[in-house]
């Protein structure tokens, strides 16, 4: 993939956009949805990819799906440490006229939590790789739909005012949501809190908060007996009373800890997607960090 515009995207060859047609983007999953949508507002069409309520860490593309990549004039992906599918579709379909925009690029990506965990053999296994989740903390999210939208600006430069109208609005709405985080941590009587899985490194770094993940990068993987006892003695020593888990994987081993340690369960949503009762509420990303946060306060406020 050749790199081109400023740190968002591979280089354009010559395609004329047809003033009657408007830009058509692709992206892969919720979040790079919302934010190219927000972007786009009425100038552009943006699909969604990998469709709200499919878990997106083991989705694979169909031919369908790449056809659909090939035929867009613009194609958002969040990091090739999340979207393991990218290098290879685009060196499989001709994207000589595909504007390829890497979200998270000119962020630098934190080490994943190392863990030790069972696969679906049983074998224990260890795993390290990078962490794409940044689109959970609001200011790095600032910085994913500046990329988008220098990219989307550059693919369609006849409205570029109403993009960057449209990524000002966004951002503006990003910064009084990290504000609003800023405000709540600065309460705090506790900084640890318990998730399912280690989606939310950048989210606790942003604000000074302990992410203590149950499993590693991949939701659907199990610890090990081991691994399970150890988080049952650091729970209890540091009196958790919330265990955090996801509505779109197996909630079983967060209820396990939870029972083990006397604790309750809570949702805390990484936004890989939207599940279909936030959906039939029409609500988005905002909203759910918003709701993110309510679920972190029984937690930090305890």
């Amino acid at each position: 993939m050749a790199s081109g515009c400023s740190n968002a995207a591979s280089t354009r060859s010559e395609k004329t956009i047809d003033d009657s047609k408007k830009l058509q983007i692709v992206t892969t999953f919720y979040p790079m949805y919302y934010f190219a949508k927000k972007v786009a507002g009425n100038s552009a069409n943006v699909e969604l990819l990998i469709p709200n309520g499919v878990e997106p860490h083991d989705w694979e593309p169909t031919a369908k799906d790449m056809a659909k990549i090939q035929d867009a004039d613009v194609f958002v992906y969040n990091s090739q440490s999340f979207e393991l599918w990218t290098d290879k579709v685009l060196k499989s379909i001709n994207d000589s006229n595909l504007t390829v925009v890497e979200a998270s690029k000119g962020i630098k990506l934190m080490d994943a939590v190392e863990s030790e965990e069972e696969d679906e053999h049983g074998h224990s296994e260890h795993s390290t790789a990078k962490d794409p989740h940044v689109w959970l903390s609001p200011v790095l999210a600032q910085q994913e739909v500046n990329t988008i939208a220098k990219a989307i600006e550059l693919a369609d430069p006849k409205n570029k005012d109403q993009y960057q109208k449209n990524a000002a609005e966004l951002n503006s709405q990003l910064a009084d949501l990290d504000r609003l985080y800023k405000e709540t941590v600065a309460k705090a009587k506790k900084k640890d809190f318990v998730t399912q899985h280690a989606a939310f490194g950048y989210l606790a770094k942003q604000y000074g908060l302990t992410q203590i993940p149950i499993a590693g990068l991949s939701p659907d993987v199990e610890p090990t007996l081991g691994k399970l006892a150890e988080l049952t003695d650091l729970t209890k020593k540091k009196k958790v009373r919330i265990i955090y888990f996801e509505e779109m994987t197996s909630s079983k081993v967060a209820e396990t800890l939870a029972k083990e340690i006397g604790a309750k369960t809570e949702v805390l949503n990484p936004l890989e997607g939207l599940t279909k009762e936030e959906q039939k509420q029409g609500l988005d990303y905002l909203d759910v960090m918003k709701k993110n946060l309510e679920s972190l306060k029984l937690s930090i406020l305890d």
